[in-house]
This record gives C-alpha cells, sequence and structure tokens, in this order.
C-alpha cells in the first residue's frame, strides 16, 4: 500500500500598506523643515529664565548681580525694575543695549530708562540685544520673567536635533467640531506651576484606532485651534508631559487634524521654558505613534 503525503496548499496573503501619497509627504516634509528652523530660533536658543522680584533686579555677567549673565556680557549690563505689574529697564552707564519691538525690522540705542512690554500680550514685546544674546520679559501667570536668548550659548550648542515617525496618513483624521453654549476662559497649568489662560469654545470629535475620540482646543485666534494633548505613548516613545498640534477650522465645521504635525513643546529639550499640561479631557488611550518623538535624554540646566 502506497501512502502518499497529504497535499497542502497554502496561501499567502501578503499586506502591503499603501505607501502616502508624494504630495502629501512633501507637505508634511515642509511643515517640519519650517518648524525646526523656527524652533531652533525661538527655542532652542533660550540660555535662562530668571523671575524677577518687586522692585530692583540688577544684571550682568558679574556673579554678585541679581540675574547672572553669559560671561561675554559686561559685568553690569543694568537693572530691570518691575513695579505694579510692569517692567522697566535702565541700562548701566557705557553698555551698547539695543530694543526692537517684535516683528519689527529696526531697533533703537537704549541710552535711559525704557518701558518693555512682555511677551504674550496685545503690544509687541520689547527686545533688547546686547551683542549677539536677546532678552524678552516672559509672563508665566501671572509672574514675570527675563527670558534670555543665545543661538551661541551651551544650550543651542548641546541641542541634538528633532527625531521624527515615519509619514503615515492613518494618523491624519478629519474631526467634527461641537460648539459649547458660550466661548469661555479656561486656566490651565504648567510646568512651573502657574495658571495659563485660554479661550475655548468646544471640542472635536474624530475617529482613530477605531476608537471615538473628543478633545478640546484652545482658540488663538478666529477658526484656528491650538492642542495641547498626551496619548498613551507619552513617556515612552514620545514626551511625556505633553505636545502640541495646530488645526484650523473649516466652514463646514470640520477640522484636519494630522498628527504627523504634532510637535513637542520646547520644554521637552529646554529647561528654560514653560510648557502647558493637557487638561484631563486631552488625554487620550490611544497610542499615536506620529509626529515628533520623544527627546533623547532630560533637559539640564547651563552651567553656572
Amino acid at each position: 500500500m502506497i501512502v502518499r503525503p497529504a497535499l497542502w496548499v497554502m496561501i499567502v496573503f501578503v499586506a502591503i500598506a499603501a505607501a502616502p501619497d508624494a504630495a502629501y509627504v512633501k507637505e508634511v516634509e515642509a511643515w517640519r523643515a519650517k518648524h525646526e528652523t523656527d524652533y531652533r530660533r525661538d527655542w532652542v536658543s533660550i540660555e535662562g529664565l530668571f523671575f524677577l522680584k518687586p522692585g530692583e533686579n540688577r544684571a550682568g555677567s558679574n556673579r554678585e548681580t541679581d540675574i547672572v549673565l553669559s560671561p561675554k556680557l559686561p559685568a553690569s549690563l543694568g537693572s530691570f525694575f518691575l513695579e505694579n505689574g510692569r517692567v522697566r529697564f535702565v541700562p548701566h552707564s557705557g553698555v551698547s543695549v539695543s530694543r526692537r519691538a517684535e516683528h519689527a525690522e529696526e531697533s533703537e540705542r537704549v541710552t535711559a530708562a525704557v518701558d518693555l512690554n512682555p511677551d504674550g500680550g496685545k503690544q509687541p514685546a520689547d527686545e533688547l540685544i546686547v551683542q549677539d544674546v536677546r532678552m524678552v520679559i516672559h509672563r508665566s501667570g501671572d509672574r514675570l520673567a527675563l527670558r534670555v536668548r543665545d543661538e551661541h550659548g551651551e544650550m543651542a550648542e548641546s541641542f541634538v536635533g528633532f527625531r521624527w515617525f515615519p509619514i503615515n496618513e492613518e494618523y491624519r483624521v478629519t474631526g467634527r467640531f461641537i460648539k459649547d453654549r458660550m466661548p469661555r476662559e479656561i486656566k490651565i497649568p504648567n510646568l512651573l506651576g502657574d495658571l495659563d489662560t485660554y479661550t475655548t469654545e468646544g471640542v472635536v470629535e474624530f475617529r482613530l484606532k477605531g476608537e471615538t475620540i473628543r478633545i478640546r482646543p484652545m482658540t488663538t485666534r478666529p477658526k484656528r485651534f491650538y492642542f495641547v494633548f498626551r496619548d498613551a505613548s507619552s513617556g515612552h516613545e514620545t514626551y511625556a508631559a505633553a505636545r502640541f498640534l495646530y488645526s484650523d477650522l473649516r466652514d463646514d465645521g470640520t477640522t484636519v487634524l494630522d498628527f504627523n504635525e504634532a510637535y513637542n513643546p520646547p520644554c521637552a529639550f529646554n529647561p528654560y521654558t514653560t510648557c502647558p499640561i493637557p487638561p484631563k479631557e486631552n488625554r487620550l488611550k490611544v497610542r499615536v505613534l506620529a509626529g515628533e518623538q520623544a527627546y533623547p535624554h532630560e533637559p539640564v540646566k547651563r552651567s553656572q
């Protein structure tokens, strides 16, 4: 008796993921390139954050001053006076300091006392420039601080760069805006414990990974949404505290959330920044493996 081996016919299905549309990939890559350029200029270069006490705050490279600046700057730069929620700068005699309003091209020499507009207000922020170091008054909740930027400082020199997930169209979703009865202001704590005020008008509902999700944006200007969120990848593949994402509200009440453009707040790599903590409703249970990945290590303050 001849026993023939059983004949098994195996059919193997190979799932091949569709490649992202070339034009879409180019669009996201261009967005990421611009984001990296902007962040290197505005956030990577932050070299210090000094909260001001009421009255006089002396600044300079002299270690006896209240605000100790880079050794390359004058020993005594001048004084910042905090009075009634306003900051006035008085330069030290003989020191070369310029002032430039936010987005302005021209600067002017500061030779006498001058009031400074802080960032985040209705008026353009005033920036002081000494050599290649820039300084601005920063508001964190109810407190005011001096924020210092130096493109050639230790923080900028030690920055290791940006890391992104591969572009995946699965993480580009269309959401439906559900308006609240009335716009309202909410207080959101930042990582320093201060409360920052934002305007919110509703929530955005969308589907991702088979789940229906609602997330609350802040409105930064008409029809412009700002999302601060966490997800199940936070603290693992992505930054632990939060990531940011922007989108625009369409006339039909929908908005496109492209998590391939989700990015780390500056506090992920710079300890001199203030970043909001996501509200509870923006802490997603799904893993969002798209956008910017976690910075390789915890940010470290420069040597003093």
